[in-house]
């Protein structure tokens, strides 16, 4: 595609040459006329084919991989034109005429004329900006392999831009601008020569931006050139007329050209920035080392004080500082307490700790993050307070500067500097490194305040849940004697009650010391030992110790069940919390089931009762979620705790329950018959 459209390009430049001379050289009127349409017609196919070879030339995608996408504009800017020319021929030229104070042949245009020209103009841009994408797209080597191809096209381009520009101003063309046309023609002829001998082929890849509108210089070059001719000839024409303005505007389109390919050169803006270097002021501090070594002295300080101490010896050796403080706001936000100072660096407390200034003025002149100020000679009261909090050491020491750490909109402290070396006053450059390092000490002061705040509620978190476990225990004791106590006067005298009492008074104060045993050893993971054991025996034990009762009844259903190895203390929780809950739920009268089986290698409980019931709402979202109840006296601990103690056996518990129509737990767990 690349070579068939330069060809193309090449063979309508080529013509429309050959039609301008002989216009040019052609005695008869009718013969000008023929000729100069001939020409307007080979121009008419100019902008098409150009911009097919600069969609094409040196693109990725296969070939005619770029045209895909804009196909039909590129269509119809070679046929348009092309059968405007053609079928309205007698549109092209309005008059032919010779001036009579030189050889210059003056050719005004018709409507398809003027026509032409605007679609070259337009034609010009897009291959202007094409080319200037696949420049910016080519690095290294393809550059220099494509560079003269494309400075070669778009020396031509440019100049159409400034003859076409010139006849849609006056609506008429001369042989000037033919020569300009002609000059710019063999000029671009030697640079494309120029790039077959440096390349030899079309064969060459680039992978320009998909973006390049938003930045393309073209745009911006063409419309300012386009803007300022237009305001131009305005001018010139109020004046009454300059002989000498397409010269001028030339000048101007020379000028912007240049500024472009200036910027546009990797040479111009690498010698640009070594002038900049060399003759301006250089930066007197190398920030990214000083960004490097702050961020590494303070990035694994993770308490106050340290970080503090750090913040003040980094400081100190980089400004050759000998008094840095930084004061800190305490608490109640009323003082500012000296956390560390360059004369007290060592040892994790020292007497400077106890040094309070009052924060009021401080607060009211920095209500937030600022600026770094020297408050030397300031007559306010917040900078008498520095002052005196922080005296100098030295007669000859500088001015002492105050740096805000400040973060989230509010003021966290400040850091004092004094006593420089040699007393050499703060630049506006070290003022900008101080802002940062303020701004990097108020980071790094909100992370250590935030993970210590994390620590205190981590360890809280942990104290309620251990607290709630153990709690929640005892009340389920409680409850066992509770049940006790209020049955103890009715069946007294029946021995069976007395024995089924004192075995379940025995068995809550032995779970009791067991519990007041096992603080010491509390573990943050649940700990499981399991051991052979029946688990109807544990469900006979729980029910034993709750069954009587006048306001409900529990009925038993224990199926065969082999040994299998479980945590008969923590399963005798879970047992124990599910019928709790049960009886809790059942109102006067009420029921509960409790029953065993055996079920595909699984060892079944399942807890029922006919109580209020729950919504599917609560059993999604708050059922197994700790510190959610809906009893006035619950924790909201013990379903989480049953489902941790089961999932830790490697079992399962299940819920099915409606408002109104009782609940069902099912607790499965895997029965391996023990040896």
């Amino acid at each position: 595609m690349a070579r068939w459209t330069f060809a193309g390009g090449m063979a309508a430049v080529a013509a429309e040459s050959a039609f301008s001379a002989l216009a040019l050289v052609a005695e008869s009127a009718v013969w000008i006329e023929r000729w100069e349409e001939f020409r307007l017609v080979s121009m008419a196919l100019l902008p098409g084919l150009w911009v097919a070879f600069s969609l094409s030339y040196a693109r990725s995608g296969g070939e005619g991989g770029p045209l895909r996408r804009v196909w039909p504009g590129v269509v119809a800017l070679i046929v348009v034109p092309l059968a405007l020319a053609i079928l309205a021929r007698q549109e092209l030229l309005d008059s032919v005429r010779d001036v009579s104070w030189g050889t210059q042949r003056i050719f005004q245009f018709g409507w398809v004329g003027m026509a032409l020209h605007l679609s070259l103009l337009g034609g010009a841009v897009w291959v202007l900006r094409n080319l200037e994408r696949t420049y910016r797209g080519a690095v290294g080597t393809m550059r220099w392999r494509i560079k003269f191809m494309l400075l070669g096209v778009g020396l031509y381009f440019l100049v159409r831009i400034y003859t076409s520009s010139q006849v849609l101003l006056y609506r008429a063309t001369d042989t000037t601008l033919a020569a300009v046309d002609a000059a710019a023609l063999l000029a671009a002829s030697l640079l494309m020569l120029r790039a077959f001998l440096r390349a030899g082929h079309f064969e060459t890849v680039v992978y320009p931006s998909q973006t390049a509108l938003q930045g393309s210089i073209t745009f911006l070059l063409v419309g300012a050139y386009l803007l300022i001719v237009g305001v131009l000839a305005k001018v010139v024409t109020f004046l009454g007329g300059d002989a000498a303005f397409a010269p001028k505007a030339f000048l101007i389109l020379i000028a912007l050209v240049g500024l472009a390919v200036a910027l546009q050169s990797d040479r111009f803006r690498l010698q640009l920035r070594q002038f900049v270097s060399r003759h301006f002021q250089r930066p007197m501090h190398d920030y990214r080392a000083v960004w490097q070594k702050f961020t590494e002295g303070t990035a694994s300080r993770v308490e106050e004080g340290e970080l503090c101490r750090a913040l003040v010896t980094l400081t100190a050796e980089h400004f050759q500082l000998l008094s840095v403080s930084v004061w800190l706001l305490d608490e109640k936000k009323e003082s500012l307490v000296l956390k560390a100072s360059s004369s007290h660096l060592a040892g994790s407390r020292s007497p400077f700790e106890s040094r309070r200034m009052d924060a009021g003025a401080l607060l009211a002149r920095f209500p937030g993050p600022a600026d770094p100020v020297d408050f030397e000679e300031s007559p306010e009261p917040w900078a008498e307070a520095l002052r005196q909090a922080n005296p100098t050491s030295f007669e000859r020491s500088g001015h002492r500067v105050c740096i805000p750490v400040g973060g989230r909109g509010e003021l966290l402290g400040v850091m004092v500097l004094g006593d420089r070396v040699a007393g050499v006053p703060f630049s506006l450059q070290d003022y900008d490194l101080l802002r940062c390092i303020g701004d990097q000490a108020a980071a790094c002061l909100l992370n250590v305040q935030l993970a210590e705040r994390l620590r205190r509620s981590t360890q809280l978190a942990a104290f309620q849940s251990m607290a709630a476990f153990f709690v929640h225990d005892l009340k389920n004791a409680a409850s066992t004697l509770s049940i006790m106590l209020q049955n103890l006067p009715v069946h007294f005298d029946d021995p069976e009650f007395r024995k089924d009492a004192l075995r379940g008074i025995g068995s809550t104060v032995t779970h009791i010391n067991r519990l007041v045993g096992r603080l010491g050893s509390l573990r943050h993971e649940l700990k499981i030992e399991p051991a052979p054991a029946d688990l109807n025996e544990v469900v006979e034990n729980v029910v034993g110790g709750i069954e009587r009762s006048p306001r409900f009844a529990i009925t038993k259903e224990l199926g065969a069940l082999p040994r299998f190895a479980f945590d008969r203390e923590q399963i005798h929780k879970v047992v124990t919390n599910l019928v709790l809950n049960a009886t809790e739920a059942v109102a006067v009268e009420g029921s509960v089931r409790v029953s065993t089986s055996l079920e595909n290698g699984w060892a079944v409980l399942t807890v029922a009762d006919n109580g209020c019931g729950m919504s599917a709402d609560f059993m999604a979202n708050s059922l197994f979620r700790p510190f959610q109840t809906t009893k006035k006296s619950g924790l909201g601990i013990g379903m989480f705790q049953s489902k941790m103690i089961v999932e830790a056996h490697g079992g399962r518990l299940a819920v099915s329950s409606q408002p109104g129509q009782g609940a069902v737990f099912k607790v499965q767990l895997r029965a391996t018959p023990a040896a």
